[in-house]
């Protein structure tokens, strides 16, 4: 077991992990060597993400974080060999689009044929179904949030768009209790962490700024979480050639 880069069973709640990896997960990027000069660079690019390009390294870093942590490797990466990152988060960015376009379309076609087909005035029958098809759309939405992370760290391990999408492999993993409990403390890290930025927004002048480096801090912090729970679920012999997993996959 001492070749093994792996921890047994799910890190949060059933071994009391769940507050250790909130802890690590917040010191990670602060622990780093070019801990300030990754934050305000990844702020920035964030800030400026509409041009696409800069939000495209912002999306390469966080395959990179990916790859290291679900690697058993801590140590937070930095913004180089530019011309690659941008290319890996391109990559990155089309997985995300992809899977966030799910509910946007289904809401369009349940949601707005249902108010067609109940025209101007609904009722009561109607409105009662449009508000169900609604919160079947909020649910959709919600799965397609679920699913996009491991997607991600699919595609980090394999360097394949197509293996955002094999969701023969995904099943396992997202069945896991393990990648559901840390799939949940990294949506409140986010959540958390666009509270902060936006009240960080208000300020005049330097307050898009701060707002922007502590939504990028936080994406890190939750994509470090995620980055473990593949570890737990894929281990990563040492000794293994070409970082191959050694570990079968977890039995659902």
């Amino acid at each position: 077991m001492s070749d093994l880069l792996y921890v047994t069973g799910p890190r949060a709640i059933a071994d009391g992990r769940g507050e250790t990896m909130l802890t690590e997960s917040i010191t990670y990027l602060r622990d780093s060597d070019d801990a300030w000069k990754t934050a305000i660079i990844g702020g920035v690019f964030l800030l400026f993400g509409f041009l696409l390009i800069p939000l495209f390294l912002v999306w390469g870093y966080v395959v990179r974080v990916l790859d290291r942590t679900a690697r058993g490797d801590d140590e937070a990466p930095v913004f180089d060999e530019w011309g690659e990152m941008t290319i890996e988060g391109a990559k990155a960015f089309v997985i995300l689009l992809a899977y966030s376009l799910v509910p946007i379309v289904f809401g369009a076609i349940t949601v707005g044929g249902g108010i067609l087909a109940v025209g101007g005035d609904p009722g009561a029958l109607g409105a009662a179904v449009i508000a169900a098809l609604g919160l079947l759309t909020f649910v959709v939405a919600v799965g397609a949030a679920y699913v996009a992370p491991a997607a991600l760290a699919q595609f980090a391990a394999e360097r394949r768009i197509r293996a955002g999408f094999d969701l023969e492999e995904l099943r396992p993993v997202l069945r896991s209790g393990t990648y559901a409990t840390n799939w949940l403390v990294a949506l409140g890290i986010v959540i958390v962490g666009s509270f902060v930025s936006g009240i960080l927004g208000s300020i005049p002048f330097v307050g898009a700024i701060l707002g922007a480096i502590v939504a990028f801090y936080a994406l890190v912090a939750a994509y470090y979480v995620i980055g473990h729970a593949w570890l737990d679920l894929h281990p990563i012999s040492v000794d293994g050639a070409n970082g191959e997993s050694t570990g079968d996959r977890p039995a659902v």
